[in-house]
Parts: structure tokens; C-alpha cells; sequence
């Protein structure tokens, strides 16, 4: 697939990506809506994210950031704006301190129908047990929680996951970022190989994405064209490549 104009040769910064760009590649690599997960680099306010769903037509819906101590009016306000989930970030070397209690706290108030998207490292799953066991939505966890892909398929960290997975039915998992993931490159060799299984054993509860601005890799941007040629590595049949970007996230975002 050809390079795409805006990514990556327009190096963006995740605070320059605007939703034209964002809509102008979601068009070009073929696809009708698309969700926009909340970029670190904004913090708590939201109002990009929802200013690029209320542009989309209704093309798009969104997963926030918040202060655990938003009101109640406040969490209705971004429902009405498209929002449907919040996300909670553990890696070390983006936030100093998580807040696990008040995180606890927020995802008990949140609208009927959102979930909690978690990002963190493979290292770190085990100490956070008990805290995903405690949050009473479903959840959705990032990069499968960053698992080192050169372990295979049946390698620790894909074990440990695996475990995370048979623990609830609701959780979720986004089968993306082999540029961050696989340290072989492009084609992500070793991403594809560990993740596929994941996807087959569990083509219910998988969502897929390009990652787009890459935030903090723009020393090194992937080709979002080459993120899409993964799609058929990771699903190689028309069921499970409609699971995994229509089905999936449908249920998921668009369930209302």
C-alpha cells in the first residue's frame, strides 16, 4: 500500500494532528469510522478529541482521560459528545503516580455502556491484578499490555495474558502497534506470529487500530498503509477480519 501523504512523512506531533488529518486517513486506507482514544500529551482536557467526534459526522466516537474527580454532570456532558469510555495509563515512564483507588472510584460512576481502557507493561500485570478484577465494567487493555512478541505465541508474557483473558469474559484486547512491540521492523515478523493465535482464540473480544499520530515515535513513524497490510496476518479470513473491525468495535462503541 502506498505511503500515505500525512503519515509518516508529515511528521505530526500528537498535539498537531487535527481531524482533518486524521479523517483524510481514515478515508484513504479505506475505512468508514474510526475511534479516537484520548492522546496523553492533552491530559484531561478533552476538548480536541471531542471537537474532532463532532466533526466526523457520526463517524466517530472517543475514549477520554479524566480527573477521577469529575462530576457525574460532567461524564453525562462527554456521553452526549460521543465519549464511551475513559482510559487509565500505568507506564511508568509517562505518568508518576496512577491512582488506583480513585480510578476505582470514577469507573463506578460511569455511564451505562462505557468500559476502561488500561495501558500498561508486561512487567507490571501481575500488581495490577486485583485492581482490573476490581473495576466493574468491561475493559479494554492496550497493546495486549505491550507483551514481548519475541517469546512467541506460548511465551510468558502471551501466558500471562491469556490468563488475564479466561479470568473475565469482558475483557478486551487491542491487537496493534507491532511498530512498537516488534523490534525486527517492518514487517513485524515476530508481532505477527505471537498475536495471530490471540485474535483466533479470541475473535470476539478483539479491536484493532493504526495507533495514528504514533505519539512519541516520530523519530521512527510506521507506515499506516504497512499497519493494515497486518490485518490479514493477524485475521486471514473474511469472518475474522469483520470481528475485528466492524463487529468488535460496533458492540463495543456503537451498541446505542
Amino acid at each position: 500500500m502506498a505511503e500515505f501523504p500525512f503519515s509518516p512523512k508529515a511528521k505530526y506531533l500528537p498535539e498537531d494532528a487535527g481531524a482533518e488529518q486524521l479523517f483524510a486517513l481514515r478515508d484513504h486506507l479505506g475505512f468508514s469510522r474510526n475511534v479516537i482514544v484520548q492522546a496523553s500529551c492533552h491530559g484531561t482536557d478533552n476538548a480536541a478529541t471531542l471537537d474532532a467526534i463532532a466533526k466526523s459526522e457520526g463517524k466517530a466516537r472517543g475514549v477520554a482521560v479524566v480527573d477521577p474527580a469529575i462530576s457525574d454532570v460532567e461524564l453525562a456532558a462527554l456521553h452526549d459528545g460521543g465519549i464511551r469510555g475513559i482510559r487509565f495509563n500505568f507506564l511508568k515512564r509517562l505518568v508518576d503516580d496512577a491512582p488506583k483507588d480513585k480510578f476505582l472510584e470514577v469507573s463506578r460512576r460511569l455511564p451505562k455502556d462505557w468500559h476502561v481502557v488500561i495501558y500498561f507493561e508486561a512487567d507490571i500485570l501481575e500488581e495490577l491484578w486485583s485492581f482490573i478484577d476490581a473495576i466493574p465494567v468491561p475493559l479494554v487493555i492496550d497493546h495486549m499490555g505491550r507483551p514481548d512478541v519475541t517469546q512467541g505465541s506460548d511465551g510468558p508474557d502471551m501466558r500471562a495474558f491469556r490468563r488475564l483473558l479466561e479470568s473475565r469474559e469482558d475483557i478486551w484486547f487491542k491487537a496493534t502497534c507491532p511498530d512498537r512491540l516488534d523490534p525486527t521492523g517492518d514487517p513485524w515478523n515476530m508481532f505477527a506470529d505471537a498475536v495471530a493465535p490471540l485474535v483466533a482464540d479470541y475473535p470476539d473480544r478483539c479491536l484493532w487500530g493504526t495507533d495514528w499520530p504514533h505519539p512519541n515515535m516520530q523519530d521512527n513513524l510506521a507506515d499506516d498503509g504497512h499497519l493494515v497490510d497486518m490485518i490479514p496476518r493477524l485475521a486471514p479470513t473474511a469472518d475474522l477480519q469483520r470481528r475485528l473491525l466492524v463487529d468488535n468495535p460496533d458492540r463495543l462503541y456503537w451498541g446505542d
